[in-house]
């Protein structure tokens, strides 16, 4: 697996160019209550205590971390699912994704869930890092991956997921962004930073 290479004169993607942006904690949480334990999230009540001494009451969704996966079949075509979402009754353009189970490495998640839910499996894999979801109020990393050099087979998908891999160009993604239909926040991101960042690197263009 590559890790992205960061210039040392980076100061807008180095972490290490800003350490007061990481290090500054304004609030300290005092006592955490767990008002709900679900299948994969836990929803807690933390009162925090600020520098200053005031309290303040947050809402907390406590989840374990998923893996985003867009599988690369060569220089212009990607795969990705038609999934019918239930939560908000719509069926949605989305890469693979899955949540990570106890102990699991997010790299292992992610070669689990690429099989599951296309029947692909990639030779080459390429992690970008990871994104929050929803900082404010949701604790997931959503750690990103490209799969390349991808074999066909057989999908096995969860008995609740109703999926369809279906096979675009990257254009066709691309002005499907562009145009709204897709709607998917991790998708959206992910297909951006492949066209923006890693096509070129990875599977440049024929010269022939």
């Amino acid at each position: 697996m590559q890790y992205p290479s960061r210039p040392e004169n980076d100061t807008e993607t180095n972490p290490e160019r800003h350490p007061q942006e990481h290090a500054v904690s304004p609030e300290l949480i005092s006592q955490r209550q767990i008002v709900y334990t679900g299948r994969k999230i836990q929803v807690a009540t933390d009162l925090l205590t600020t520098v200053d001494g005031r309290q303040v009451r947050r809402d907390v969704v406590i989840h374990p971390g998923a893996v985003v996966i867009l599988p690369v079949l060569d220089r212009h075509q990607i795969v990705l699912l038609k999934n019918y979402r239930f939560i908000v009754e719509d069926t949605l353009w989305e890469v693979p994704a899955g949540t990570l189970e106890s102990g699991e490495e997010p790299q292992q998640a992610a070669i689990r869930e690429l099989a599951e839910e296309t029947g692909y499996q990639a030779a080459r894999w390429h992690y970008h890092g990871f994104v929050y979801a929803s900082p404010g109020v949701l604790t997931e990393k959503m750690h990103l991956f490209f799969a390349l050099d991808l074999t066909p087979g057989p999908a096995h998908p969860e008995a609740d997921e109703h999926l369809q891999p279906v096979i675009l160009s990257l254009q066709t993604a691309l002005e499907m962004i562009r145009r709204g239909d897709i709607r998917d926040a991790k998708t959206v991101t992910t297909l951006l930073l492949w066209d923006r960042f890693y096509a070129d690197q990875f599977l440049p263009p024929s010269t022939s």
